[in-house]
């Protein structure tokens, strides 16, 4: 299981119920519950599931969302699955005839995440694979969520609709920087190490009579630093080109080539 770490206890964290009304395939709670877990989230709600309920399908495709699966709750309506809530949003891509805001799932996550900061109990309800929800269960919603996908092409496998919403929940609290850089067990070079490196590259140069031009070498080193520069060389990197400067250096009588 790519990405996932069993030196680590499991994380959970107050948010959203999920609830899957009438799903059909054990394969598709499975990666619904996984999808969850990978948020941190494991109130799983299912409402008439149409298999037996515990489904070892399910718990195969939930790749190790045990705690999703184990503590998952069967109820006989949408109104029992939600009773104690006291915000529910429905998740669905057709256009409805009912007047109710309409958020994208990014929107959404940050008013649940409000909701919840205030003491309140909120859910996602989820339709079933054939037909996605039925207006009766959209009409007991607060909201409807809506990804903004290709309008030609925006049938969603149940999965994956619950990837995109919770997914949304957990990047509306999430403080990882767009970018990094792993250094591992170096750090960025100082440009003490760095003019000490070009120094001798330069030397180099001037051997081997690329910067034969006087009058062309200042540009021609200016530009090669530049190169240099732009890269942000790890100490280890500034290493390794001492390296190739010592090999390309080394003369015949070392009995090299």
């Amino acid at each position: 299981m790519a990405g996932t770490d069993k030196t680590r206890a499991e994380s959970t964290t107050e948010g959203p119920a999920i609830i899957l009304v009438e799903p059909q395939m054990g394969e598709n709670i499975g990666m619904a519950s996984r999808a969850m877990l990978n948020a941190g989230l494991a109130d799983l709600r299912l409402v008439r599931p149409r298999d037996v309920w515990p489904n070892p399908k399910a718990r195969g495709t939930a790749s190790g969302a045990d705690v999703v699966i184990d503590g998952a709750q069967v109820f006989e309506s949408t109104t029992a699955a939600i009773a104690d809530l006291t915000t529910v949003y429905a998740a669905t891509a057709r256009p409805r005839d009912m007047i109710k805001p309409v958020l994208t799932p990014r929107r959404g996550a940050d008013e649940m995440r409000s909701a919840v900061r205030n003491g309140e109990k909120v859910g996602i309800l989820f339709g079933g694979e054939r037909a996605g929800l039925e207006n009766d269960d959209i009409a007991l919603a607060d909201t409807v969520l809506q990804a903004p996908l290709n309008p030609a092409f925006s049938s969603l496998n149940l999965g994956h609709a619950v990837l995109i919403m919770t997914y949304e929940w957990y990047q509306a609290a999430d403080e990882t920087p767009p970018m990094q850089l792993p250094e591992g067990r170096t750090q960025e070079a100082t440009k003490g190490e760095l003019v000490n490196f070009f120094e001798r590259l330069e030397s180099a140069l001037d051997e081997c009579g690329f910067l034969h031009i006087k009058e062309k070498r200042p540009i021609i080193v200016r530009n090669i630093r530049n190169i240099f520069q732009r890269a942000h060389l790890m100490e280890q990197e500034v290493r390794t080109l001492h390296g190739i400067v010592s090999c390309l250096t080394r003369t015949k009588s070392d009995g090299e080539i």
